[in-house]
């Protein structure tokens, strides 16, 4: 019966030497990492104060509290380490020799996260401005360390990879764009009331932006009429509703005052007769 006990009694003295030995470290340990959290959370949120003062874009804002809330974490979880007597150095070693293997693993997660750096300090572009990358366009929602979202016209949610975006020819038309529309007018209308007219339709259009001021010229002299292009600056929500506006307006403004809207025509004449 005692040869049976001995190896439980020994092990029970074995945990109570440890627990003796070790339990008030690990106490502590665990109380410095409860508090190391706890300053994190509040060196965050006082660094992301201070910011706001700042003209930072919200990503640059975001990733300096992260920063600032990993090297506190970081801090403490040496000052935890350091009271349980763990060697450093090895460790150190250690996770360079995991972090090496870890960065091959994630080339792609990296070089977007490096694309995603290069974006927010170079700032090519800002969230509500409008750009055209890689075949795709949208208003700019979000941009994060990995990726652009961009919101379409159509409402879909666009996602780009910052590595795409790096590098690439960007078309940013900013928070207003452009529009361009076209309408043909008989050769025997007045070209002069014909300009006023429209010019005084575009301008009274509650889309049409007054600054930059609106384009109405003759655009070019076609077979059949004469081209008059119109070029309204618009905010990008209006973009794609002020053609629908304006040509609607345009044809019952023009009909209204007598003006002939061209339609595709040509005219044959027969030269000479029979015998």
């Amino acid at each position: 019966m005692n040869n049976g006990l001995d190896p439980l009694a020994h092990a029970k003295d074995t945990l109570i030497d440890l627990a003796v030995r070790f339990g008030p470290k690990v106490l502590v340990a665990l109380l410095i990492l409860m508090v190391g959290f706890f300053v994190a959370g509040w060196v965050a949120r006082a660094t992301d104060r201070g910011l706001n003062r700042l003209d930072l874009e919200p990503p640059v804002r975001q990733l300096l509290s992260r920063v600032a809330r990993l090297l506190v974490i970081g801090l403490f979880v040496i000052m935890a380490l350091q009271n349980l007597g763990v060697e450093l150095l090895p460790l150190i070693a250690g996770l360079g020799v995991a972090g090496a293997g870890i960065a091959l693993a994630t080339q792609g997660v990296l070089s977007n996260m490096v694309a995603g750096l290069t974006i927010i300090f170079t700032k090519p572009y800002r969230v509500g401005e409008y750009i055209s990358i890689v075949g795709v366009e949208g208003q700019v929602e979000a941009i994060a360390l990995f990726n652009t979202v961009l919101t379409h016209a159509d409402r879909s949610r666009i996602i780009v990879p910052n590595r795409k975006v790096v590098g690439e020819i960007l078309h940013n038309y900013g928070r207003i764009r452009q529009a361009d529309i076209r309408v043909g007018i008989a050769y025997e209308s007045d070209l002069a009331v014909a300009l006023g007219a429209i010019g005084d339709l575009v301008r009274a259009n509650p889309r049409v932006l007054a600054d930059p001021k609106p384009v109405v010229q003759v655009a070019a002299l076609a077979d059949s009429a004469v081209q008059i292009a119109i070029k309204p600056w618009v905010q990008v929500a209006d973009y794609g509703a002020i053609a629908g506006d304006l040509n609607v307006s345009l044809v019952e403004e023009l009909r209204r005052r007598g003006i002939g809207i061209a339609y595709p025509q040509c005219e044959v004449r027969l030269i000479g007769g029979d015998g």
